[in-house]
């Protein structure tokens, strides 16, 4: 079906040139399932995008031989592009909320695609839309049709995705991170169905930085880093025999680490007592009890939905509670002025799951670091601290790569020695070996300052590598808790199994 050699793609930037692609080999055969993994930056995008004549109007593509289909498309021009998008092959991006037009119905979005290339008449393509959200699953496909993007839930979203890159029939799919932002419970149900699609006859161009997540689906695995291909074979002797010390490292990532705590929890920093917030009508936390002590990390999953984040902001004091309390150090911090939290505000820290959208990006990473510090206090040392070269002190958040910036936004919770730190999602979006360097980072800042984690996650796997405590939340109320190890292994509730039953694990075909 595809054949490339001597794949090179560059951007042309101001006053100088950057290599995306250097010397790319990669052939997919029909039925076939070949995944690209790598880290931020090193190509896999730009790669398979080259393939359907989408690596943008900056870049200059060449190839020894790009042969598409039977067809050499080193000389395809804008209308031959479009020809074999969606017929011959479709694309299934990360963020479904960015990827369709969130002015038009799923309907109408799926509809187009059958539209363009000809596909059934007016009335017959109403009846097509619905059977395609009925092939992905969507439950009542007539009424989702009629829906936009922001009204459907980040599953379904990406399940209306999937419809649209399967509307025209096409023999190839390339999926690049389908499933990164997603609960692991709908990352599953999504792999299943790309599963499905591969049993039905179509190939796979899977892209991903997690091994755990290809190894289900892949027949062979091409690893990239800095835009070169390092290995490539089948994915059994891959993960059994990796001969590059990269596919090494990305392979210990997926497997996960235990982080043990040095040391005893000492005393009890935050207190809370049957919290319940309520929106309108509507019910986000329901009678929640939390108690986190000095050195602890406390986990805290769930689905979207399931009101993590309502009980962070509840402790944060970015919203009161509707009923119940919580107190800090000792001291109410629920129902009191603000003015009365302000002391204590440099105690509690925050890092959030995107540091670009939480940083002013006016700020150099000094001013973002040396706003939490005192006055006359230097930054180098806390850059230093966690892992950074002072050399970053003088660049702004945009300059910096995703591991970058959650490392300056941790600096920036430590800096003032605080008793606790909130982390909401904060490695959901890394490639898998930057998570477990953040994971290091915050379990050596445990050890060594006795600060107390709230950890807040979809993902199982990475509350087991580092948390001592999880509570489970559903649908407003904790579900199940207790030590991480007792809760992993001896889970009580249905929820809880289901979610552990969908966390990503290597899995070595036969």
């Amino acid at each position: 079906m595809i054949t490339v050699e001597d794949l090179r793609v560059s951007f042309t930037l101001p006053g100088r040139v950057v290599e995306a692609v250097r010397g790319v080999d990669l052939s997919i055969a029909a039925s076939e399932c070949v995944a690209i993994v790598g880290e931020s930056g090193s190509g896999k995008s730009v790669t398979a995008r080259s393939l359907v004549g989408l690596a943008g109007p900056q870049a200059t593509v060449t190839a020894a031989k790009l042969e598409i289909d039977g067809q050499d498309a080193r000389g395809y021009g804008s209308r031959e592009w479009r020809r074999l998008r969606g017929r011959f092959a479709g694309l299934i991006l990360q963020d479904a909320l960015v990827s369709l037009d969130p002015l038009r119905t799923v309907g109408a979005e799926i509809g187009e695609v059958l539209r363009v290339h000809g596909i059934g008449d007016r009335r017959d393509r109403w009846q097509r839309v619905q059977r395609l959200l009925t092939d992905v699953h969507v439950p009542e496909p007539e009424r989702r049709a009629h829906q936009h993007p922001h009204q459907l839930s980040g599953g379904l979203r990406q399940r209306a995705l999937i419809a649209s890159a399967i509307a025209g029939g096409p023999r190839l799919l390339i999926a690049d991170e389908p499933t990164t932002a997603l609960d692991t419970t709908v990352q599953a149900q999504i792999l299943n169905l790309l599963a499905e699609r591969r049993s039905s006859g179509e190939a796979l161009l899977l892209i991903s930085h997690d091994l755990a997540v290809v190894s289900r689906l892949a027949d062979r695995v091409l690893v990239m880093k800095d835009g070169r291909l390092v290995e490539s074979g089948s994915t059994g002797r891959l993960l059994t025999a990796a001969g590059h010390p990269y596919t090494k490292k990305l392979i210990s990532a997926a497997r996960g680490r235990r982080r043990v705590s040095a040391t005893e929890p000492g005393p009890v920093v935050v207190e809370a007592a049957a919290l319940r917030k309520v929106y309108g009508d509507r019910t986000v936390v329901r009678g929640v009890d939390l108690t986190i002590r000095r050195g602890e990390v406390v986990g805290l999953v769930g689905e979207s939905g399931s009101g993590k984040t309502t009980v962070a902001q509840l402790l944060f004091g970015l919203t009161e509670p509707t009923s119940g309390h919580v107190r800090f150090e000792g001291a109410e911090f629920s129902g009191v002025p603000e003015r009365a939290r302000r002391p204590l505000r440099r105690r509690l820290q925050f890092i959030a799951q995107d540091p670009l959208s939480a940083f002013d990006p006016r700020w150099t990473v000094r001013r973002i670091v040396g706003e939490a510090l005192g006055r006359g206090e230097p930054v180098a040392p806390v850059l230093t601290r966690v892992g950074l070269d002072p050399d970053l002190l003088d660049r702004y958040p945009r300059q910096l790569s995703g591991g970058q910036r959650q490392r300056v936004a941790i600096a920036r919770a430590v800096a003032p020695r605080p008793s606790l730190i909130i982390c909401d999602e904060p490695v959901s979006a890394l490639d898998v070996s930057v998570q477990a360097q953040v994971l290091d980072l915050l379990a050596e800042i445990r050890n060594a300052d006795g600060t107390a984690l709230l950890f807040i996650s979809h993902d199982l796997g990475v509350i087991r590598d580092l948390a001592d405590r999880v509570l489970v939340m559903q649908d407003g109320k904790v579900v199940e808790q207790g030590p991480v190890q007792s809760v992993f292994e001896h889970a009580g509730h249905n929820y809880t199994r289901t979610l552990l039953a969908a966390v990503p694990k290597l899995e070595v075909p036969a």
